[in-house]
């Protein structure tokens, strides 16, 4: 079971690993590898802030700016031919672009994060 902690404008994914006993982070989204782990939540939590902090603080010293990496809004999707030709029909039928019908699901998905 993946969870998502969250901290200024960082984002971790958590799992549990059963053979380490331990929760196991990494924060996502940036270029550098930054990892942590807890044996209990509020463990987790303060390493998970321990780390951040240690990463921005790292940033201000090197004078990185751009702490996350960079996305350019182009993506490829590999969907299975059907699920491609039922998309495009709906968005037809709402006339609208592939390219908006896909925009507006992800920003709905969104929205339950």
């Amino acid at each position: 079971m993946d969870n998502i902690l969250k901290y200024k404008d960082l984002i971790a994914v958590v799992k549990y690993s059963e053979e380490d006993e331990a929760f196991i982070g990494k924060i996502k989204g940036i270029s550098s590898v930054v990892s942590f782990e807890g044996q209990s939540v509020q463990e987790l939590k303060s390493a998970f802030k321990d780390a951040a902090e240690s990463y921005l603080d790292f940033c201000r010293r090197k004078g990185i700016t751009e702490m996350q990496k960079s996305y350019t809004g182009v993506f490829n999707v590999r969907i299975d031919a059907d699920l491609h030709r039922r998309a495009a029909i709906t968005a037809k039928s709402h006339d609208v672009t592939l390219n908006a019908f896909v925009k507006k699901a992800i920003e709905r998905n969104l929205e339950y994060l």
